[in-house]
């Protein structure tokens, strides 16, 4: 599963950096096939409160609202290269 910050992010990533095929590819093909949580005005809010919080800081927003989508959602284990999961108290899998 995934959110969708983090669909909007990759969008533009690819878009950037892989061009616009890439893009294309990424919201034809795959994003349709992995469940989308859409974050709503409660789970923004505390992931705009969370990164207050913790400015300065080097973690992204998108990162602030997965770990807040995460725990809305009974998450502990995330498939990612990410310590700042670890550092939030998730289990990461390479």
């Amino acid at each position: 599963m995934t959110h969708s910050y983090v669909i909007v992010e990759t969008v533009a990533l690819a878009q950037r950096r892989l061009g616009p095929e890439a893009a294309r590819e990424f919201l034809q093909e795959l994003a349709p096939v992995v469940t989308t949580v859409w974050v709503d005005e409660p789970t923004h809010q505390a992931g705009v409160a969370a990164l207050l919080a913790a400015l300065p800081t080097h973690v992204s927003f998108v990162d602030y609202i997965s770990f807040e989508v995460m725990r809305e959602q009974g998450i502990s284990v995330v498939f990612g290269f990410d310590d700042d999961f670890v550092a939030a108290g998730f289990t990461t899998t390479k």
